[in-house]
């Protein structure tokens, strides 16, 4: 299909689209989206539910016939990629992934990410490079002055096209003469920093107009978000945040033994900024509360034992899932490793408040542990993309069988990389009737 469109074409697609929805269900769009909003409502809020609520996993590209660049160079057709498998599997739940700019992180010369199209071929996947980005010896620079560090020295080691920052002064205490640095803006190493930020500034500007709040588009045709990662709340764990983007894994775990006091200062202080400026959810804004993802991965028992992960990593989870549910939300926080009786900690949190999600460990004992509390939401294992249709629907009816009865769960259906849409279809059809209470 051609995926050449533009915002105009697209939107009067999404209007017919809407036409043809109502015309198939007899139902609005809106009563369907609350349908569905409430289906996943229920689960969370620990009350049972007509039948176990469904998301989708499927790969993007392989599906709608795009390249993974498409999210970073193709808005419009990412968009409509993501709309054809929300309208072709019908999840209760829907995705419209994290799509940005190529162009602007180009502009950019972003170091700490390889984005299909840009550094990596276009049908690759998009990874993420830690690095030594705070040295051991500059804690304390962060904690004089973080607005100092994060210009001179994080940007430069981040942004290639910010390199030149590192050569400014310390701008913390001047408080007249500033106009004796201003040559230094006037360099060509300066000037080309001013035209890199325009490009970014540009180019992410006419993205954001074109891609617009996809969410929001396919909360019209009736289905409501999943899990956005990037709107709202206060963010993850601060230890993740200090060891993937600042001291690397190798940093962090080494300053959990020679200066854990500085590490648990500089994850308060990270979080306590966090809550400072997070702002609440808005009232006037469908499916509150809204739920956000938290990806977490450096808490689990590969990186850190039970001693340390109470120690480092716990204390200041806790308080960011609180702060967020404060502010009138339903965090998510993605388990992305084995964290096994360590999710035993969620029994401190609010009862109904948050969705644990589980991918690597056994989700019926995840729902032993939480059950009663906490929603379980089952991602399935990631050999799934490797089984037949058959395999899949058979895991997720055991699955059923095991730990659905009752409520509090939720599933994210993992569906093989190939495979013809209508069997995708079926199955999902199947597993949603297998699913009734």
């Amino acid at each position: 299909m051609s995926l050449s469109l533009s915002r105009q074409q697209y939107e009067q697609e999404n209007r017919r689209l809407k036409e043809e929805i109502e015309a198939k269900t007899g139902k609005s769009t809106a009563t369907l989206y609350n349908e569905r909003e409430k289906l996943v409502r229920d689960v969370i809020e620990l009350r049972e539910p007509d039948r176990v609520p469904l998301s989708v996993n499927v790969n993007t590209s392989l599906y709608a016939g795009i390249p993974n660049s498409a999210a970073y160079y193709d808005p419009i057709g990412w968009k409509r990629a993501m709309r054809q498998i929300t309208l072709d599997l019908e999840p209760d739940m829907c995705n419209a992934g994290l799509p940005t700019s190529g162009a602007a992180l180009e502009a950019l010369d972003v170091k700490n990410r390889l984005w299909p199209g840009g550094p990596i071929p276009p049908d690759y996947e998009y990874q993420f490079v830690e690095g030594e980005y705070m040295k051991e010896d500059e804690y304390d620079l962060f904690f004089n002055d973080a607005s100092d560090f994060m210009v001179r020295r994080y940007l430069p080691r981040v942004y290639g096209a910010m390199s030149p920052l590192s050569r400014l002064p310390s701008l913390g205490v001047i408080f007249q003469g500033f106009e004796g640095i201003t040559p230094l803006f006037a360099t060509p190493e300066f000037i080309k920093v001013a035209r890199s930020l325009y490009k970014a500034g540009r180019e992410m500007a006419r993205f954001r107009k074109t891609i617009g709040d996809a969410y929001e588009e396919l909360a019209l045709l009736g289905f409501p978000a999943f899990a956005p990662v990037s709107t709202g709340g206060v963010g993850g764990a601060p230890f993740d945040t200090v060891s993937s983007f600042l001291r690397g894994m190798e940093g962090s775990m080494i300053d959990m033994f020679r200066r854990p006091d500085k590490l648990l200062r500089l994850c308060d202080m990270i979080l306590e900024r966090r809550i400072a400026g997070a702002a609440p959810a808005d009232p006037k804004k469908r499916g509150n509360p809204k739920r956000i993802g938290m990806p977490l991965w450096r808490g689990d028992k590969s990186f850190m034992s039970e001693a340390q992960f109470n120690k480092f990593y716990w204390p200041g989870l806790k308080k960011a899932l609180q702060a967020t549910i404060d502010l009138g939300y339903v965090p998510i926080p993605f388990f992305e490793a084995e964290f096994g009786d360590r999710l035993e900690r969620l029994l401190e949190l609010p009862k109904g408040k948050i969705v644990a999600s589980v991918e690597y460990m056994d989700v019926v004992r995840a729902r032993e542990i939480l059950d009663g509390h906490t929603c379980v939401l089952a991602r399935g294992p990631l050999s799934s993309k490797l089984w037949s249709l058959r395999e899949v629907e058979k895991y997720y009816r055991e699955l059923i069988d095991r730990c659905g009865r009752g409520g509090g769960l939720l599933l994210n259906i993992r569906l093989p990389d190939k495979g013809p849409p209508a069997a995708m279809k079926a199955v999902l059809d199947s597993i949603r009737e297998y699913g009734r209470y």
